[in-house]
C-alpha cells in the first residue's frame, strides 16, 4: 500500500511549525554542534542578524511569509538574550552575526514485509485427483508486500558568523521529518531555539 503525504510541502503554516523542528518528533532531536575551537567566544557581547538570514533551499524550497520569518527571528532572539547576549539591529556594530537556513529534501521510506499466502495449487480439481490435497500446499507460502511512504526531511541550520573573518565560527543543526499540525504558539519556537543554543557559547 502506498501512502503519500497530502501536499505537505505546500502547507506553509504546517512547515513553519517544523522550521525549528519544535513539532517534528517526540522527543525533539538533539542538535548537532560544531565550532572553531580557537575562536574567542568570551569577547562576544552583541549579536545582530545576518542580512541573508532566513534562506530556504532544497528540491522543494518554499517562500516564507514575513510572519513565519518573524516567529523564527523572535525565537532566536529570545534564546540569545537568555544566554546573556544583547541583540542589536545594526550588523556593523555587532560582535557576531546570527543566520538561519532551512534545507528541505524529498525522500521515500521503502519497506518490505512478508504476508501469508493462502489458496489452492495446480493439481487440484478434475485432473488433480492424484493429488487431492495439493490445495493446501501453499498454507506455508508467503507474499512479499512493499510499502512506500513519501516524506520531506528538513535540516534547520543556525550559523554564528564572525563579521571580521566573514565565516561561521559556530554551527548548530537539527534534522527530522517535517510533520505536525499548524503551530502558532511562539513558546514552542522559543523552546526549540533554546535547545538549539543549549551548547552556545561552547565554554
Amino acid at each position: 500500500m502506498t501512502f503519500r503525504l497530502n501536499k505537505l510541502t505546500q502547507t506553509l503554516v504546517g512547515l513553519c511549525a517544523a522550521l525549528l523542528l519544535a513539532a517534528c518528533s517526540s522527543p525533539p532531536p538533539k542538535p548537532t554542534v560544531d565550532y572553531k575551537s580557537d575562536f574567542d567566544f568570551y569577547q562576544v557581547k552583541t549579536i545582530a542578524f545576518y542580512k541573508k538570514s532566513g534562506q530556504v533551499s532544497g528540491d522543494n524550497p518554499l517562500a516564507l511569509s514575513d510572519i513565519q520569518r518573524n516567529r523564527i527571528d523572535e525565537a532566536l532572539t529570545f534564546a540569545l538574550i537568555n544566554k546573556g547576549f544583547k541583540v542589536i539591529d545594526n550588523a556593523k556594530e555587532a560582535d557576531m552575526l546570527v543566520s538561519w537556513h532551512l534545507a528541505t529534501q524529498h525522500k521515500q521510506d521503502v519497506r518490505t514485509y512478508e504476508t501469508p499466502a493462502y489458496g489452492g495449487a495446480y493439481g487440484a480439481g478434475r485432473y488433480g485427483s492424484y493429488n487431492r490435497y495439493s490445495r493446501y500446499n501453499c498454507w506455508n507460502c508467503t507474499n512479499t508486500q512493499v510499502s512506500v511512504r513519501d516524506y520531506n526531511e528538513g535540516t534547520f541550520i543556525v550559523d554564528m558568523i564572525d563579521p571580521q573573518m566573514r565565516q561561521s565560527v559556530w554551527r548548530g543543526f537539527t534534522q527530522s521529518k517535517l510533520k505536525g499540525e499548524p503551530e502558532d504558539d511562539q513558546n514552542k519556537y522559543n523552546e526549540a531555539a533554546m535547545r538549539m543554543f543549549a551548547e552556545f557559547p561552547p565554554f
